[in-house]
This record gives structure tokens, C-alpha cells and sequence, in this order.
């Protein structure tokens, strides 16, 4: 049912696309921005990953920088029968993660440093398994199209009025209206659609993620957590790249900017209630549970060494 209506979503981005192209062009400016589409998919299926782990200044670690983070990521990505992505930490107090990548073979994950602080092993291994989840269904090149069409409408709604200035009308059947539709109305159609779809597969990611850390509770008090956290404190990368938003797990704005205006992810109390359910009813992971409510690492699921430097200190990340 997710993947009907988020095919249905994405053509109706790229019929929307199209349909600019018209408003503004006629046949001509709707070929033109077919090619236009086409172009920037193509650029972003090549480059993507690698803009947004530039944008957030990632770094790559490997099992002798972070061994209990890195070995975490590759026991979940075993659980949930992937290739090893490759594991980033990016610098920020604000604790949150993303996965991106054009496909499975060539992903990536990345968790803030505030995420590795403010969490305990286990609600990160949800977190991860959360992203992994996102690799496993595709959705890092679903929404990596859907942020690029939705990019390349915007782009063509700013040029709206200087393409159709200065020209006959015959070339926009609806005339003045229908440049006032490209420039108002098809923005504000695209986000919507791009934030639907988003929010579609963010509860697809939380059941699969809960699966494959066989814990739905880990991965609910993650979201608690990361919700409370991320309301006030400041993503500054995230509110000067606010098109990125929707790739991390939970929206990363925290209502400065008029982009929070629409949300990206679905409201994290329903998002925990599932999650919830799911426990009540029993996880269908590879990983069995061992306690019901006060998770308990599983060799399969977390990494057997400490998450930190001792039981007395609260869980440090590995770049301390």
C-alpha cells in the first residue's frame, strides 16, 4: 500500500513538473522541462550521497575509530541481510542520523555526535536499524528524485514570469493565471507531495527498523528522546539546507525558518504508539527479544563491548 501511493505521488510530481513547463512554454517548455528533469535526476542518482555527507561536514570512521558504533552498523546491516554501508559522524549536539546512497551496494549512514552522546547503545542500534531500513526499501533514491523534482519546480516557478514576459500568449494557453499557477501554486503542490511521500515511508522505516533490531521499544524511546532534543537545540546545517530534512529521522528544523511550517515526518507520538503496538504484539525480527521493557543488548543487535569509558560515566561517542 506504501509503495502504491508513493509511486502514485512521485508521478504526480513529475506530471506536475511537466505541467510547469507547459504553463510557462507550451509544448516547447514542457519538452524542456522533461530534458531539465531528467538531467538533474541523473546528477543527483551520481552525487547525491556525496553533497548531503559534504553538506553536514561527515567524516568516514572505520572499526579502529569508533569500534563499538561501527560494529553496531554492521551486525544490524547482518540482521537485516545488506551489504555494510559505510558509517559517518558528523559534528553536531543536536542528536539525529540519515542514511543516503543511490542503492544498497553504495550507502551510507551517519549519526550526529549528539546522537552518540545523549543515547544509550540500544536506542542508537534503533536509530540504526532505522536507517538501514531506509537503504533496504530504496527510499535514500525515492527521495532523493523527489527533492530534485521538487527542486526543479521551485526553480521553474522563480523564472515563471521572466520566461513568460515579453512573449505573446499563444504559447501558455491559460495566459496571466496560468503563470500565476506556476509561480504560486505548483511550489506549494510540490512540497506537499514531497512531504507526503516522506512521511509515507518514515512508518515504513519504523516497522522494518523495528524488525531488524527485534526491539520496537529501542527505537520508540530514540524517537522520544531525539524529538525532545532536536525541539531545542539547533541544527544550523540543517536550517541553511532545509531541503535536507527529510532524510534525517526525525525533522531536524526547529521552527526558526518558515520551512517547519509543513512537516516532513509524521508526528512522532503516533510514530511511538506503532512502534508500541508492535511490541505488545512481538517483534518479527531476526534478533528475539530478551526483555520486554528494559532492553538488554543481544549479540546480534548491539555490540558486546561498553558503549562508553566505564558504568560511572554516561555513554561517550568515539571521537572523544
Amino acid at each position: 500500500m506504501n509503495t502504491m501511493r508513493t509511486a502514485m505521488l512521485l508521478a504526480f510530481m513529475t506530471a506536475l513538473f511537466m505541467g510547469v513547463g507547459f504553463l510557462i512554454g507550451g509544448r516547447g517548455g514542457m519538452m524542456i522541462a522533461f530534458v531539465i528533469a531528467a538531467g538533474m535526476n541523473f546528477f543527483s542518482y551520481w552525487n547525491s550521497d556525496k553533497m548531503v555527507l559534504r553538506a553536514y561536514r561527515a567524516q568516514e570512521v572505520d572499526e579502529r575509530a569508533a569500534p563499538e558504533f561501527y560494529i553496531m552498523v554492521r551486525d544490524l546491516a547482518r540482521n537485516a541481510g545488506l551489504p555494510m554501508p559505510k558509517v559517518y559522524v558528523f559534528d553536531n549536539p543536536q542528536p539525529n542520523a540519515f542514511a543516503t546512497g543511490r542503492n544498497p551496494q553504495n550507502a551510507a549512514v551517519a549519526a550526529s555526535t549528539g546522537l552518540l552522546q545523549r543515547l544509550s547503545p540500544e536506542e542508537v542500534a534503533g536509530v540504526m536499524a532505522h536507517e538501514l531500513a531506509h537503504i533496504e526499501n530504496r527510499d535514500t533514491l525515492t527521495m532523493t528524485i523527489t527533492a530534485t523534482l521538487a527542486g526543479a519546480i521551485s526553480m521553474l516557478s522563480n523564472f515563471a514570469f521572466l520566461f513568460s514576459s515579453g512573449r505573446s500568449d499563444r504559447n501558455n494557453p491559460l495566459g496571466i493565471v496560468g503563470v500565476l499557477i506556476a509561480m504560486i501554486v505548483a511550489p506549494l503542490a510540490a512540497m506537499l507531495v514531497q512531504m507526503a511521500i516522506s512521511r509515507t515511508r518514515e512508518y515504513a522505516a519504523d516497522r522494518r527498523g523495528a524488525e531488524i533490531c527485534g526491539q520496537p521499544r529501542w527505537l520508540a524511546s530514540a524517537l522520544q528522546k531525539i524529538a525532545g532534543d532536536a525541539s531545542h537545540i539547533e541544527n544550523v546545517d540543517a536550517e541553511r539546507n532545509p531541503a535536507t530534512a527529510h532524510m534525517f529521522i526525525i525533522n531536524p528544523l526547529n521552527g526558526q525558518r518558515m520551512d517547519n511550517l509543513f512537516s516532513t515526518h509524521p508526528n512522532t507520538r503516533n510514530r511511538i504508539e506503532a512502534l508500541l503496538a508492535m511490541s505488545d504484539i512481538g517483534p518479527k525480527g531476526s534478533t528475539p527479544p530478551e526483555a520486554p521493557v528494559k532492553a538488554s543488548r543481544t549479540a546480534r543487535s548491539v555490540p558486546t563491548t561498553s558503549w562508553g569509558r566505564g558504568k560511572a560515566e554516561p555513554p561517550k561517542g568515539p571521537w572523544s
